[in-house]
């Protein structure tokens, strides 16, 4: 199986279009964010290197079976992958694996670029079993932490994770946050944190421009530190 991988930009219609179409039947409204936060986040990383963001998608053919969006987060020196999603039909053949696989390729380029000699650790959110209602929602999320322990994703289990509100219902979301170290250090709890707070700032903040107040609320709610993101 070979894919075409092809990096998107906010002025690339076509594939922009492609992706949209894969991303509203992969993922169900609540978890999902409105398209234009894709193009904010485009078009900040264009301003704010070596800071980034890269929306990838692979192509089996002339058929998009594959996409995964990530920041690259410079301060910290970190990946923080937020979509990544392939086509139903073909993925027992390893494309999670192989797109995974790019997308720490694309964020280790940053990683060099920022004046590093490799990244530091990719990071992402997942759901808590727990939380959710279905048999089939509990079954894709079993499927889902399988396939990040296997590969090397570790659940972080000192932080009370939320995500702070990506919709106008103002509700925070209680996820795990899991962590790939590709460093030879253990990671220690102030550089998780530090993580975290890149992760609010850089994302939730920049790209998905929610509120200060907002943000410090969430933030503040999982007593990782004394302060504030934002005074």
């Amino acid at each position: 199986m070979t894919i075409t991988w092809h990096e998107i930009t906010y002025d690339d219609a076509e594939r922009l279009n492609d992706a949209f179409t894969l991303y509203h039947q992969s993922f169900p409204m609540e978890v999902r964010e409105t398209e234009n936060i894709f193009i904010q986040s485009l078009e900040y990383a264009e301003k704010h290197r070596p800071n980034n963001y890269r929306f990838l998608v692979g192509y089996l053919d002339e058929e998009l079976v594959s996409l995964s969006t990530a920041h690259y987060l410079a301060d910290v020196n970190t990946g923080f992958i937020v979509y990544l999603v392939t086509n139903s039909m073909v993925r027992s053949r390893g494309l999670g694996r192989e797109t995974l696989r790019k997308m720490e390729e694309f964020l280790n380029q940053d990683a060099v670029t920022a004046g590093h000699k490799s990244l530091k650790a990719i990071v992402l959110e997942t759901e808590i079993l727990e939380t959710l209602h279905t048999e089939e929602e509990k079954e894709d999320s079993i499927k889902r932490t399988r396939f990040f322990l296997k590969n090397e994703f570790r659940k972080y289990e000192d932080v009370n994770y939320l995500q702070p509100p990506i919709h106008q219902d103002g509700v925070d979301v209680p996820l795990h946050l899991f962590i790939k170290n590709l460093s030879e250090q253990e990671l220690k709890k102030d550089e998780v944190t530090r993580i975290v707070r890149a992760m609010y700032i850089e994302k939730y903040y920049m790209s998905n421009r929610i509120e200060k107040h907002v943000l410090n609320r969430s933030y503040r709610k999982m007593n990782i530190e004394e302060n504030d993101l934002f005074e």
